[in-house]
């Protein structure tokens, strides 16, 4: 039997899910392909690997200590950010519990600046 999670159907906005990360991190390294995995698991999210080095434009001025550090938002408001353990289930509750019409949104300016900037095209 499968299990295929789904998300409320109250999220009226994409969810977006990053994961931020470094090339030279030996743990983002054996954690993106179970990053990537979920994408079958949440067909109507979007999931970004965004390396803070390579794309640091892009993340400036957010300060990433610890790998792997996600980003969790729907539509441009984030409902979380922050360092978890790389453990497929461990994002796969997160996903869910974040999307969740009580969860309450991450109110750091920066952070919801990187959101944005994340949706942009």
């Amino acid at each position: 039997m499968s299990y295929a999670p789904t998300l409320p159907e109250t999220a009226s906005a994409p969810l977006l899910v990053a994961c931020l990360c470094a090339q030279w991190c030996g743990t983002c390294t054996e954690y993106q392909p179970l990053f990537a995995q979920l994408q079958a698991d949440f067909p109507n999210a979007r999931f970004e690997w965004v390396d803070i080095e390579d794309q640091a434009d892009l993340v400036d001025p957010v300060e990433v200590e610890n790998f792997p550090t996600i980003l969790i938002a729907q539509g441009e408001q984030p409902q979380f950010f922050g360092t978890v353990m790389p453990h497929l289930e461990t994002l796969r509750r997160l996903i869910q519990s974040s999307s969740a019409a009580d969860a309450r949104p991450v109110q750091a300016p920066e952070v919801v600046a990187l959101a944005q900037r994340l949706r942009a095209p």
